[in-house]
C-alpha cells in the first residue's frame, strides 16, 4: 500500500481528526523504518530524530538490538502465560524491580499500561485505608483510563462526564496547599515526580520530603508516578531517589517495555497487600505481566540500572545543557529558560504560542519535539538515553535553526490568533 492510501485508510478507519490535523500543518508523517534515535517516513522522504521518545517508551532507542534479541529468545520457549497460575518470569522480574526499591516496596502487580497501573494504585489506596478522597497535582497527568482519568486535568475527563467529587487538585510544589487539602478522608496523594505534561516542573528543594511528612501525619498514602521519570531518565534509576524518600507505591510503565513489548507495574509496600492476601483473585490483568514482556523488562532494567549507564546519562545531560545554554544566549527573548534533571528537560519559551511554534519548526528541521499539553509555553525535550555526543552536536545544530524559525512562526501564529485551534493536541500526555 502506498503512503497516500495508508493516510486515506487511516482517515476512514482509525482517526479522521488526526489525519486532518497532520495534513493541515504539513506533518503527514507515516512511520516506516525506525532505528536507534531515528524514525523514517514510510516513503523515505523524511526522517526525524526522536527528541520525545514517546514520553520514555524509547529510552533505549527504537528497535534496540539487545531488547529484540531478548524477545526473540523468549519466543522460543514462552507465550504470554496465564494470570491464574504462579509464574517464574513474573517472579524474577518482580524480584529484580523490588531489589532496586527502598524500604519495604517489595511487591509488584503487573499491568499492560501506565493508566492501568494507576487505576490499581488508587483503588488499592481506597480499599486499604477505607477512605474515599484522592489528591493530585493541578496540571498533572496520570492516564486516560478509569480512575487514572479522574486525577488528571479537567480537559481530559469533562468531555466524558466523569464524576470527580472525591478528587482534589492542589498546585505542584505548594506544600501549604497540600496541608490545607489533607483531611481524615484522604486515602492517597498521587504525584508525578517530575510532572511532564505540566512542562517538566522540577520539585523545589525540600518539597517531596515535606509531602512525605504531611502524608505520614495524615495517614495518607503517597503514590509516585514514575512512568516518564523512571528508569534512568533523571540520571538516577528512580527520580524520587533525588529526594531520598520512600513512597508507599510507585507506578512504572512506558520505558519498561523497551519500546518492544507493553508492560507496566504498580510497586507497593508490604502492608498494602492485605486485600490480596484475603482474596488473591480480586484483581487480575489478563495480559498484565505477560511472560514475554517480563523477559523484555528484565533486560531493560538490567541495562537501565548499570552504574556506567546512569553516569553516561548525567554526562550527556551536561553536554546537552551546554548546547542549550549557547542557543538560549542567541534567542533570549524567545527561549527564556531551561528545566532539567538528567535528560528530562523542558525548554521554557516566551509564551503559550512558543511550544506549538517550536514543535512545527523542529519538525521542519527533522526533530521530533512536542510541547507540554498543560503548559504550551514549554517544549518537552526527551532524547533517547542512549544519545551519543555526535548525536547531541547534530541535534543542537538543528535545534538552533528551529529556534530561529520558531520565533518567526510564533509571530504568524499570533497574527492568525486562536481562530483555528492552532496546533492543539500534538502532546505527549500518555501515562
Amino acid at each position: 500500500m502506498d503512503k497516500q492510501s495508508v493516510i486515506k485508510s487511516f482517515e476512514t478507519h482509525v482517526s479522521a481528526g488526526k489525519a486532518a490535523f497532520f495534513k493541515k500543518y504539513g506533518m503527514d508523517f507515516v512511520m516506516g523504518r525506525r532505528d536507534g534515535a531515528w524514525i523514517y517516513d514510510m516513503d523515505g522522504s523524511k526522517r526525524l530524530f526522536n527528541c520525545h521518545s514517546n514520553g520514555g517508551v524509547f529510552n533505549l532507542g527504537h528497535r534496540n538490538q539487545e531488547i529484540i534479541d531478548t524477545l526473540k529468545s523468549a519466543l522460543d520457549e514462552l507465550d504470554i502465560g496465564n494470570h491464574h497460575f504462579m509464574s517464574q518470569e513474573r517472579t524474577a522480574l518482580a524480584e529484580q524491580i523490588t531489589d532496586t526499591m527502598p524500604g519495604d516496596l517489595n511487591i509488584c502487580i503487573f499491568g499492560v499500561g501506565g493508566g492501568e497501573a494507576v487505576d490499581l494504585a488508587l483503588k488499592l489506596a481506597c480499599g486499604h485505608t477505607g477512605r474515599s478522597k484522592i489528591i493530585s497535582a493541578t496540571g498533572g497527568f496520570h492516564g486516560h483510563t478509569g480512575l487514572a482519568l479522574t486525577v488528571g486535568d479537567a480537559q481530559y475527563r469533562e468531555p466524558f462526564g466523569i464524576n470527580t467529587s472525591n478528587m482534589i487538585q492542589v498546585p505542584f510544589n505548594d506544600a501549604g496547599a497540600l496541608a490545607q487539602a489533607l483531611d481524615p478522608e484522604v486515602a492517597a496523594l498521587i504525584l508525578e515526580t517530575v510532572p511532564s505534561t505540566l512542562g517538566m516542573v522540577m520539585p523545589v528543594e525540600g518539597y517531596l520530603q515535606k509531602v512525605r511528612e504531611l502524608c505520614d501525619n495524615n495517614g495518607t498514602l503517597l503514590i509516585m508516578d514514575e512512568v516518564q521519570s523512571g528508569l534512568g531518565r533523571t540520571g538516577k534509576l528512580w527520580a524520587f531517589e533525588h529526594a531520598g524518600i520512600t513512597p508507599d507505591m510507585v507506578i512504572l510503565g512506558k520505558g519498561l517495555s523497551g519500546g518492544i513489548y507493553p508492560i507496566a507495574a504498580t510497586v507497593i509496600r508490604e502492608p498494602l497487600d492485605a486485600i490480596f492476601k484475603r482474596d488473591p483473585f480480586i484483581h487480575i490483568s489478563t495480559y498484565g505481566g505477560s511472560e514475554l514482556g517480563c523477559r523484555v523488562a528484565k533486560k531493560v532494567l538490567q541495562i537501565s540500572s548499570e552504574a556506567d549507564f546512569l553516569v553516561r546519562i548525567q554526562e550527556a545531560g551536561r553536554k546537552v545543557r551546554a548546547g542549550l545554554d549557547s542557543i538560549q544566549k542567541k534567542y533570549p527573548k524567545f527561549f527564556t529558560g531551561i528545566r532539567q534533571t538528567g535528560l528530562m528537560i523542558g525548554l521554557e519559551l516566551r509564551d503559550e504560542y512558543g511550544g506549538p511554534a517550536l514543535t512545527k519548526a523542529a519538525y521542519d528541521q527533522d526533530l521530533l519535539m512536542i510541547y507540554a499539553n498543560n503548559d504550551t509555553s514549554v517544549s518537552q525535550f526527551l532524547p533517547p538515553l542512549t544519545i551519543t555526543d555526535e548525536e547531541i552536536n547534530l541535534v543542537m545544530e538543528k535545534l538552533d535553526r528551529a529556534m530561529n524559525a520558531a520565533r518567526k512562526l510564533r509571530t504568524a501564529l499570533i497574527a492568525k490568533e486562536k481562530s483555528s485551534g492552532i496546533l492543539k493536541r500534538l502532546s505527549g500526555n500518555d501515562a
